[in-house]
């Protein structure tokens, strides 16, 4: 069994590429969105909620963890990892590397909230593969706007949100949240010439290896289980119809 979490339904494009590559797995994911969205909380709070998520998802029976949010993996990463031995946790983090690994002469655009852009994980790997010309863009709001889900006033803070950046020439862009590509087609709209990048990709691949790695008992079929913290059954519809959409 493998859980999946993240501040609401943003980690359903993490979860799709789950599903690409344990397409037979039971999974339950976690959309808390009660308390989105955490980009905007400090680092006690976000401790303590991941942790209170993580102990509930042990308790259904998860040997997997995926922390599908870039907030909360830059964050609560270590701290999880310290406090659950036996638990194995795959932690989501910005596509920086993908970027300078096919062209690091790229000028690129990372998108990410304020916590992710602050912490530590996030400079070390800007630092180490940052290409010629890069530019970090914090996000606020952005998240919870696209739980939402009103286009109008998503289309309009990217308006403001891009404004600076539109002469800049960005061939790549960075989605550092699980949220953003969810409006991806919002974005090109800005960028039409762009690349993007998330890293959905990375942690369904490394999720996998940490699976055969255990040598845990295949289901026959897939099996999904979603909890909404705010018990949101409007969230739970649109969550079934992203999560079974295997094919984008």
């Amino acid at each position: 069994m493998i859980g999946v979490f993240d501040s609401g339904i943003g980690g359903v494009t993490v979860l799709k590429e789950l599903i690409k590559e344990l397409p037979n797995e039971h999974f339950i994911y976690y959309s808390d969105s009660i308390n989105n969205p955490y980009g905007d909380k400090d680092y006690d709070t976000i401790i303590n909620i991941c942790d209170n998520i993580t102990k509930y998802l042990i308790n259904k029976g998860c040997k997997i963890i995926v922390i599908a949010c870039n907030t909360a993996s830059c964050t609560a990463r270590e701290y999880l990892r310290n406090k659950y031995p036996d638990i194995k946790f795959v932690v989501t983090e910005p596509a920086i590397k993908p970027v300078f690994d096919n062209n690091k002469n790229s000028i690129s655009l990372i998108m990410a909230t304020k916590r992710t852009i602050n912490s530590d994980n996030f400079n070390f790997l800007y630092n180490k593969y940052k290409t010629k010309e890069s530019y970090k863009l914090m996000c606020p709001g952005l998240a919870d706007l696209i739980e939402e889900g009103d286009k109008e006033k998503i289309n309009n803070y990217l308006k403001d949100l891009f404004n600076d950046y539109l002469d800049k020439d960005i061939d790549s862009i960075v989605l550092g949240c699980t949220h953003y590509p969810l409006i991806k087609d919002m974005i090109k709209d800005y960028f039409p010439n762009a690349i993007f990048y998330d890293g959905s990709y990375g942690v369904s691949n490394q999720t996998r290896r940490v699976f055969n790695s255990l040598n845990i008992p295949s289901n026959n079929k897939l099996i999904l289980e979603f909890i909404d913290s705010s018990n949101n059954i409007n969230k739970e519809k649109l969550f079934f119809t992203l999560a079974l959409d295997c094919n984008k």
